[in-house]
């Protein structure tokens, strides 16, 4: 059995649950909620709305761009 390490702003994904109390779901679907936002635009709610870090944030709105992205193709 192998394990895959986790790769990408995926990774970040433990411990901003644990620092920030919600679930990434909660954290994507704010992000999507601001949607059609730039991504700079979008780390800079999470960072002064909420309290999210600089890399925490680029790494909630860079996953989720990235999956609506595929989702839309």
């Amino acid at each position: 059995m192998t394990t895959e390490k986790i790769k990408g702003p995926a990774s970040y994904f433990p411990s901003i649950e644990k620092k920030y109390g919600r679930p990434i779901d909660e954290w994507q679907e704010l992000v999507r909620k601001h949607h059609p936002a730039k991504h700079m635009e979008l780390v800079g709610i999470l960072k002064s709305e909420h309290g999210m870090g600089h890399g925490h944030a680029n790494a909630v709105v860079a996953h989720t761009l990235a999956e609506d992205k595929q989702a839309d193709s």
